[in-house]
């Protein structure tokens, strides 16, 4: 068997074997390469929004709104909870008169969502079945444990003619511990029900939330139907 000299060329038919080679490992890897450009694009096709719209409005049933000729409650802002392990099974114990003015490590985990500009609602207008949108917000996904309305200021007039001082509780936000969803391409619409409610004979009134009229309804972008759950 001779041995090929050193230097020698590659004969004609070496040459096309190794034309075949690299034809061959160029239709493997080009295959290769094109599987996994296609199950790219798959996986960035395929991914799911991650937000949904959370529509906040707010209502008025009876507590003692008849005393008033007007009750505007401006508000700035809100906050949300994304919900616990722990916040699960609390809700039932929470009365409807519950506000924010719990401890600090409570909220800790809280997000705040301004308003473009304050908005302002008379709670006069807003009774029985009534409400005013405040704003649509973007949310991440997931399960909510409240929503907390950011009270700035309330301006009232008696249907006397007098002014009235209206408060809420310890001056924290309103707290509605009613917990929610936020899904992909989704609205969740989050009506808050609150009253002005008497302070005994002081002639001053509190806002107190009201669980059983605080509702959440969930509305498909797509079809524009609705399913709809309250406290």
């Amino acid at each position: 068997m001779c041995e090929r000299p050193v230097g020698w060329d590659v004969t004609e038919r070496d040459h096309e074997s190794a034309t075949a080679t690299r034809r061959d490992y160029l239709r493997v890897t080009g295959g290769l390469a094109a599987a996994g450009v296609a199950g790219l694009a798959g996986c960035m096709g395929g991914a799911e929004a991650t937000t949904g719209t959370l529509a906040t409005r707010v209502s008025d049933q009876p507590g003692d709104i008849s005393d008033f000729e007007t009750c505007v409650v401006t508000m700035a802002g809100f906050w949300v909870a994304p919900e616990s392990d722990g916040d699960a099974t609390a809700t039932s114990t929470e009365t409807e008169t519950e506000t924010s003015s719990d401890g600090e490590d409570e909220d800790t985990d809280r997000e705040y969502h301004e308003f473009e500009e304050p908005r302002e609602a008379d709670l006069v207008e807003l009774q029985g079945d009534r409400s005013a949108l405040l704003g649509e917000q973007e949310l991440e996904t997931g399960t909510y444990a409240y929503l907390q309305l950011d009270v700035t200021g309330v301006g009232a007039t008696l249907a006397d003619g007098g002014e009235a001082t209206v408060e809420t509780p310890g001056e924290a936000p309103l707290k509605f511990n009613q917990s929610f969803e936020i899904r992909a391409d989704e609205r969740t619409v989050f009506t808050a029900d609150f009253t002005p409610v008497r302070r005994g004979r002081s002639g001053s009134y509190l806002l107190q939330p009201v669980a059983s009229e605080t509702s959440v309804r969930y509305e498909s972008t797509a079809t524009s139907t609705a399913t709809e759950t309250s406290g």
